[in-house]
């Protein structure tokens, strides 16, 4: 299959796409490597394509409604489930995850997290990838951007983080 009609099908499939599609699945299923499909999501992208990479795997961004903010937490990996589920539970989508990095500034990485099992699935995959947490480079310190129904929502999420010593304050 030539490269424009693949990449032009890829961008296609993700408009109908419910959920993160993973560049394995998508190598399989245009029978080529997964690094072919990191290239065309880059050359998608370069075209104007505003495709988020995920924990999960690639998807179309998607027009945030409601109340988004940020929040600044810090804690160590041990936490990160907990720190997870108490968002989602009290009704956010963690849209993403932020550190400052000195050499290359702020670094964000996709997460789109709006469920328990999509917690479990993050962590999981964690626990078996090996690699670190972005805030393992800034001793715990971390940024989400967290979308939720309201700010009485977003309120509740930070006071229930800070009554358990995850939300970030400089004392």
């Amino acid at each position: 299959m030539e490269g424009q009609i693949r990449r032009n099908e890829i961008l296609a499939h993700l408009q109908v796409a419910d959920k993160p599609v993973s560049a394995s699945r998508l190598a399989k299923k245009y029978g080529v490597s997964r690094q072919i499909i990191v290239g065309d999501v880059a050359l998608l992208r370069a075209g104007g394509a505003d495709i988020q990479a995920t924990a999960r795997g690639y998807q179309l961004a998607q027009t945030l409604s409601g109340f988004v903010g940020k929040i600044v937490c810090q804690h160590d990996a041990a936490m990160t489930r907990q720190e997870l589920l108490m968002i989602v539970a009290g009704g956010g989508e963690i849209i993403d995850v932020i550190v400052e990095h000195p050499l290359y500034g702020e670094l964000v990485g996709g997460l789109h997290i709006q469920t328990p099992t999509e917690v479990a699935d993050f962590v999981t995959a964690y626990e078996k990838s090996q690699a670190s947490l972005l805030s393992a480079l800034t001793e715990g310190i971390h940024m989400h951007t967290i979308r939720c129904q309201d700010q009485t929502t977003f309120e509740n999420i930070k006071t229930a983080l800070a009554e358990a010593g995850i939300l970030y304050q400089n004392n």
